[in-house]
């Protein structure tokens, strides 16, 4: 399951620094989430840092893209050596 910001974002900025994948981004109004990037943190921490930070609790799984928590470790696993790969 990827996450998404809803417009009730008040950008506050402590989301995309917690965000081990720099999956979270501005927008043109709110802070945004990178499907493609967006690993729920898994393979990093146990639940959601944007989550557990955000103060208006505006972060929600994106129910039009679900994914197991099997998805979201290969797509983990796929991030870490690219950015192996890349250095």
């Amino acid at each position: 399951m990827a996450l998404l910001i809803t417009d009730e974002c008040i950008n506050c900025d402590v989301c995309e620094p917690e965000c081990p994948n720099d999956a979270i981004y501005q927008g043109e109004e709110i802070y945004e989430i990178h499907f493609h990037l967006c690993t729920e943190c898994v393979g990093h921490h146990d639940e959601s840092q944007c989550v557990v930070v955000c103060p208006v609790e505006c972060i929600v799984v994106d129910t039009s893209k679900l994914e197991s928590q099997a998805d979201l470790q290969l797509k983990y696993e796929g991030l870490m050596s690219a950015a192996a790969n890349s250095d």
